[in-house]
């Protein structure tokens, strides 16, 4: 008998495998969370473009539109804000190219919510006098003095508006919507409309009942100053079919005017006399707030100006 052949064991070699590095923590996690959100940000974004027509994404733009307090004086402490200021947050139109004003933006939500006629108020007054004395070794001629008094107390009228405006909770919404301009005639309040706010019905003089009570909340404000008012009624580009115009006499002038002399009218309703008044007009669409767009919501406004006691 053959002897059996001698088969060699197979051996097999088998390479542990290494498990690497450890996991890395879990910042990974708060990186993803990150890239989600902005993800639902933007579809969010997307939807609400894609859900809304042009004069709904507007209103959403106003409503976030910070209130603008623009003013002549740059510098000096008998400002609104103390000689403070800084540029336009919100990108409205400044307007510089306005005949008669120098606005400068100030923005504050902390001074607009001081009560007015506080001891600030006075101080800053009484600081730019005696700066005014310091400065020249001479008293101020007595014209200056009293158009530095009229100025401090305009200012505190604009700082009395906005704080009752955000003490109101059916007007806090509004405060946005009441612009404060200096011009050579005194201080001019605009009440300027959004597309989801409107201070009359479509086409007619007849007041909301929320322009109602903005503009009883100014005239509460300013009923015990002395300074006379003119009250001016704008439009917006969407005019009258010429057939309504040529038959009825509807335009954009006769509807100014009518806005003007209905906000007159609501202003002697809560307390403003008569003999203050001193000019009501209608401007139709020939002074537009947005100079780009003569038919965006904002050019529709009514702008009462409280003017100087001396008109020099």
């Amino acid at each position: 008998m053959k002897p059996e052949a001698h088969i060699e064991p197979e051996i097999v070699y088998r390479k542990a495998k290494g498990h690497g590095h450890a996991h890395h923590g879990g910042a990974w996690k708060i990186a993803y969370a990150d890239f989600v959100t902005a993800m639902m940000a933007f579809f969010m974004l997307l939807w609400i473009l894609g859900a809304t027509n042009e004069q709904q994404r507007k209103g959403i733009a106003d409503y976030f539109t910070p209130t603008v307090i623009q003013l002549q004086n740059s510098g000096g402490s008998n400002g609104l804000f103390g000689g403070r200021s800084v540029t336009a947050p919100d990108g409205s139109s400044v307007r510089p190219e306005t005949t008669g004003k120098q606005p400068v933006t100030a923005a504050g939500t902390d001074t607009l919510s001081k009560r007015p006629g506080s001891g600030e108020g006075s101080n800053a007054a009484s600081g730019q006098q005696g700066q005014a004395v310091g400065s020249t070794g001479k008293l101020p001629k007595p014209g200056e003095s009293a158009r530095a008094k009229d100025e401090a107390e305009l200012d505190k009228a604009a700082l009395r508006i906005m704080a009752r405006l955000e003490a109101d909770p059916t007007l806090k919404g509004l405060k946005g919507q009441v612009r404060f301009v200096k011009t050579r005639d005194g201080l001019r309040i605009d009440l300027v409309e959004r597309a989801d706010f409107s201070m009359f019905a479509l086409g007619t003089a007849a007041p909301t009942t929320a322009a109602g009570r903005l503009v009883q909340t100014v005239a509460h404000a300013i009923e015990e100053m002395p300074n006379a008012l003119t009250v001016r009624g704008h439009t917006d580009a969407l005019g009258f079919s010429r057939q309504k115009e040529t038959l009825g006499g509807a335009s954009n002038w006769s509807l100014s005017t009518a806005r003007a002399d209905a906000t007159r009218r609501l202003l002697m309703g809560a307390g403003i006399p008569g003999s203050r008044f001193r000019r009501i007009e209608g401007v139709a669409d020939t002074d537009p707030y947005v100079k780009g767009n003569p038919t965006d919501p904002r050019n529709r406004r009514i702008s009462v100006t409280l003017l100087y006691q001396d008109p020099a």
